[in-house]
């Protein structure tokens, strides 16, 4: 049993149209309730939803400080290779965008994280390609064996691993996986991964089983809002939320909210979605669970990032570099998107305290979780 079995169980074209026929009656009624369900989820995410967004941001705002406190927790990523065997339609890494290849020897990866750590930071997202030969389970492990006395919560975004694989980077440390569906729609998946293996869509689906059974600390789901309809992909990635919750029950999650944006190759959104939309969005997870981390990266511009500290977000990038060893080690940019808030870490860490929340460098150490 996975995911994959409730999965099939929904039609997204059923899914679409229950959401659009969301009436203003159904979300007076989900906004008197204590308790949000899914059902309900999908109709906070209606355009029949947008004239309640500013009520939905305030019990978001409420939920959030209940749960989290005025905390913003804040990570970094560090970019060790832009190698990647995928062709993938909207992004830079893509192996047919003619880009100039670079993956961080022992000393350049001791370099970016000297840097990195003198910013402040004590949790640390590894980023690479899909590239099993160049950047394979062997390479990812001796990564981590290399700054895991400097950080105490280091976490990886790369290609999905095998549970036995997972296995082996938890006793090395790791402590979060970063996988994302990007489409739930399996149609247009395909038509965006036509190459290399990620084009497999039930093994990319089965990634966040493979993750629980081994025992991960933490999980982040998500998205990318542009390639379909972001209301059904967000109804199934809370869909997937809950599956999770349930079935590995030890372990934490996180939501990403990353939108389209510029690239070499360059792919213009499908369906467009607006920071309205966006603000809906984030509030609609937090009504559905108020313990689930929501993180907010440097793809959003400033103004929209000053005000998504109010709105129930409890993570964020900063000052962010999208490109293997973009922070110390390497001035060309062979970026994997463009980032749009390009504020410093003080500048951030300052925004954040002005508006009365408490920087936190790092998640609760395993110790103490052991501990309670």
């Amino acid at each position: 049993m996975s995911f994959k079995n409730t999965f099939e169980t929904y039609d997204w074209d059923t899914l679409e149209k229950e959401i659009y026929e969301v009436t203003a009656e159904e979300i007076e009624k989900v906004l008197l309730k204590d308790k949000i369900e899914l059902e309900d989820f999908k109709k906070l995410i209606s355009p029949a939803a947008k004239p309640y967004i500013e009520e939905m941001a305030q019990r978001s705002n409420t939920i959030t400080k209940k749960r989290f406190g005025n905390t913003i927790q804040m990570y970094i990523p560090m970019y060790l290779s832009n190698e990647c065997q995928n062709i993938c339609t909207y992004c830079g890494f893509s192996m047919d965008n003619g880009i100039r290849r670079r993956t961080l020897s022992d000393t350049e990866i001791l370099q970016e994280a000297e840097h990195i750590k003198k910013l402040g930071y004590d949790h640390i997202l590894l980023v690479t390609g899909e590239a099993n030969k160049t950047v394979g389970v062997s390479y990812i492990k001796h990564a981590i064996d290399l700054i895991r006395s400097q950080f105490s919560n280091i976490s990886i975004e790369v290609q999905p691993l095998l549970q036995e694989e997972y296995e082996t980077l938890i006793q090395s440390g790791l402590y979060a996986v970063l996988v994302y569906q990007e489409t739930y729609h399996k149609a247009t998946y395909k038509t965006h991964h036509p190459k290399g293996r990620k084009s497999n869509f039930d093994y990319r689906l089965d990634t966040p089983d493979r993750l629980g059974k081994a025992g991960i600390h933490k999980i982040g789901l998500g998205a990318l809002f542009g390639l379909e309809d972001w209301r059904v992909d967000s109804f199934y990635t809370a869909l997937h939320l809950k599956y999770l919750q349930k079935t590995y029950w030890k372990t934490k999650y996180s939501i990403s909210f990353p939108r389209l944006r510029p690239h070499q190759g360059g792919l213009d959104p499908k369906v467009e979605m607006t920071d309205a939309d966006l603000v809906q969005l984030i509030c609609a997870y937090r009504l559905l669970d108020e313990d689930v981390e929501l993180s907010l990266s440097t793809r959003e511009n400033e103004l929209f990032r000053n005000h998504s500290v109010h709105l129930g977000i409890t993570s964020f990038s900063a000052e962010s570099k999208t490109n293997p060893g973009g922070y110390s080690v390497e001035p060309e940019s062979l970026e994997q998107f463009e980032i749009s808030d390009e504020r410093t870490t003080e500048e951030i860490k300052n925004m954040i305290q002005s508006q009365g929340y408490e920087v936190v460098w790092k998640d609760w150490s395993k110790s103490y979780v052991n501990f309670i």
